[in-house]
Formats: C-alpha cells, structure tokens, sequence
C-alpha cells in the first residue's frame, strides 16, 4: 500500500478481457496450442486491419521480426546498419546477431525520433540499412528517412514496437515504403500476447524467407503438413533457421487485443490530453503529439524535467513513495557498456539522447487506468516537483 493508504498503481498493465480468456481456453481444448489455425487467423486479421496490400508473418518477439527482416535482407558481416542510441537493445543486438555493425545517430529533441539529418551524414559505402525507431508510439520523421534511402539505395526496416497503431502521411505505421515493419506485443505494449510480434511487408519474397527462417528454415509449417487430408510427412530444411514461430496460444489473445486495439488508443490519448492538461503550467517538458490529423499511438508518456527542479532519481522515488509506479525509457545505448565499449561511444556524441536521459520519466499510461488512477498520477507529479 501507498502512503496514500491506495494500492500501489503498477507502471503498466495488459487489459485482458473474458473474450482473450475464452479464445485461449479453446485453443488448449481444441489441442492445437503450437502455431496453427489462430496464428494463421491472427497474421490475416492485422494484414487486413493495416490494409495496403500487406502480409503478415506472426513472431514470437519484435526482437525475432528485427532479426528476421535484416537476415531476409541479406545483411551480413562488413555491412553496416544505421539506428538510433536512444532505444532498448534488441533494435542495436540484431544487427550484431548477423555479423554487421550499427552505426548509432541521436535523435531529434522535440521527438526523441533518430534524425534524418544526421542518418544522411552518416552513410558510408558499407551502410545496407536504415533502421529507425518510433519512440514512445510517435512515428518518425519517414518522409525524410525515406528520401535518404531512396537517394543511397538503401533498405528501410521500421522498429514499430511502440507505434501500433499510429500514422504518418496519414497511413498507417506499416503501411509507409518501408522494405519491413516490426511490432511488438509485449506484456506492456498497447496491445499484446504476452510475448510475441509481427513483421509485415509488401514484398512477397520477404515476407517467403521471414516465415521459412521463423522455423527452422523448414519450407512448410506444421499446421499444413499434420492437418493435410493426404499424409504429408515430408519436409525439407532450406536454410538454417530459427525458432521464432508465435503459438497458438499467445495468438488466441492477439485476435481478440487486435478487435480492441482502436479503443486502446482511444484511452490512452485520452489520459495524454489529461495529463498535457494538467501538467502545462509545471517545470517540465511534455512529450510530442502527433501533427494534426495523424495518430500517436502512447504507448509511452515521457516527461522531461526542467533543469534547477528536483533531480530526476529524487522524482522517481517520490512518485515511488506516494504510490505510482514509473520508468526510464531509455538508458541510452551509448551508455551501456558493452555498446559504449565496443564501438567507443561517448556522452558527447549524443547530445540529445544524453541529455533526455538525465531528465526523463514515463508515467504510467494504459487503458485499464480509470480517472482516478489518471488523477492519482497528476497528483504525484505535482506533488513530487515541490
């Protein structure tokens, strides 16, 4: 319990309903609990929810999407990929799981999205890859990116984890020129499996070699060899794969997040306009809309404090202390040592990212928050500057 004498409010939260609970209970019933007749059902209902002609290949992480995109790709040693440092490690790891390098840029100080301008200037012959992250739900400045791909012949892979399901240009982050896209469905994500992703392209041949490396690199799933109505035992091992297919299980849930995902949205704008409300007359800076007419998808609400107010870790432990769960996001990858040691990284080269960082708090913002939950925040945080 809380001074407050309230229970404590968890930082982030999955809203999980009885139609999630249902659909797995019937998957465990119906015996088929690996990937199957609710993966496949998953992957067509978001390829026809993004619309744009796209396919969807169901994975168990982002992380997996990540790593499938740049391998179908091609992405090998002496190759570099371009990224931001301000981000979690999967989107930098994946590069270095094929041999290649990341090649780190900061970001933008409004958004905290990689800057095109310094992506351009830091394109070098070996560079294969663009590989931007739209952070905290807000999409990245696309356009931009895109024309720099466009003008140096490169690859686009979008790290989607936070941004479903936000726009720009008024499509749908999924539906841009991107080669790839790559959500994640993690348990505090804005709609989730517990664990699990989804990478989706307009290329055929892509989207062939993601579902072929998810599993083992065997050329048919197990669903189409055990379900055939004539024995189809026989398979063949076309490449060295993986083991990143999504389960049934984890897909039941996903069926029913996606019908939902709109209202999630919903909310979570909703508690952003209280909160932006409500915190405009404090010392702080409050995070980016979306331009009018797109869609932010707050899956983060990242505050910036003020220089001259209480420090950063005193905030956070006041908010602790009154009963409100919070985070950092992100420990920047220049900071991490085996990042900052591998590749001689320094604060300095990351102005931005740097110094977001040492000012920076995400407060909780999820749909199963009532307006209580909402005004207990913004009474910690007002509280919690004094």
């Amino acid at each position: 319990m809380s001074n407050h004498g309230r229970k404590f409010l968890t930082f982030a939260a999955p809203e999980i309903g009885e139609e999630e609970i249902a659909e797995v209970v019937d998957s465990l019933r119906s015996g088929w609990v690996t990937t199957g007749p609710k993966t496949r059902r998953f992957e067509e209902e978001f390829s026809r929810y993004l619309g744009g002609g796209v396919e969807s290949v169901a994975v168990n992480s982002a992380t997996a999407g990540l790593h499938l995109a740049l391998e179908a790709l091609g992405v090998g040693p002496g190759d570099e990929v371009i990224t931001t440092t301000h981000t979690f490690t999967a989107t930098a790891e994946v590069v270095r799981y094929l041999g290649a390098t990341p090649v780190f840029v900061d970001v933008r100080p409004d958004t905290l999205c990689i800057d095109p301008d310094l992506v351009r200037a830091a394109v070098t012959e070996r560079t294969k890859v663009i590989l931007p992250v739209h952070y905290a739900g807000l999409a990245a400045d696309m356009d931009a990116i895109g024309a720099v791909a466009r003008e140096f012949g490169l690859a686009v892979v979008e790290d989607a984890a936070h941004a479903f399901p936000a726009t720009h240009g008024g499509k749908l982050v999924g539906t841009l020129g991107s080669d790839i896209t790559v959500f994640s469905f993690y348990a505090n994500k804005t709609m989730t499996t517990g664990e699990g992703g989804m990478l989706v392209t307009r290329n055929p041949a892509l989207a062939a070699r993601a579902r072929v490396m998810r599993l083992h690199g065997i050329n048919r799933d197990a669903f189409d060899r055990f379900t055939a109505k004539v024995p189809s035992w026989y398979y063949e091992v076309v490449a060295p794969g993986f083991k990143y297919n999504l389960t049934d299980i984890a897909a039941a849930m996903g069926i029913h997040q996606l019908q939902k995902a709109d209202r999630f949205r919903q909310r979570r704008a909703e508690i952003a306009r209280c909160y932006d409300e409500h915190f405009a007359d404090l010392p702080l800076v409050r995070p980016a809309n979306a331009p009018d007419g797109e869609l932010h998808a707050w899956h983060l609400y990242v505050i910036r404090l003020a220089d001259g107010t209480v420090p950063r870790d005193r905030f956070i432990e006041r908010l602790y202390e009154s009963g409100v769960g919070c985070s950092v996001h992100y420990i920047p990858l220049h900071l991490q040592p085996y990042w900052r040691d591998t590749f001689g990284l320094r604060n300095d080269m990351f102005p931005v990212s740097q110094s977001a960082y040492e000012n920076m708090v995400s407060l909780p913002i999820y749909s199963k928050m009532t307006d209580e939950d909402v005004q207990f925040v913004i009474d910690a945080v007002r509280a919690s500057l004094t």
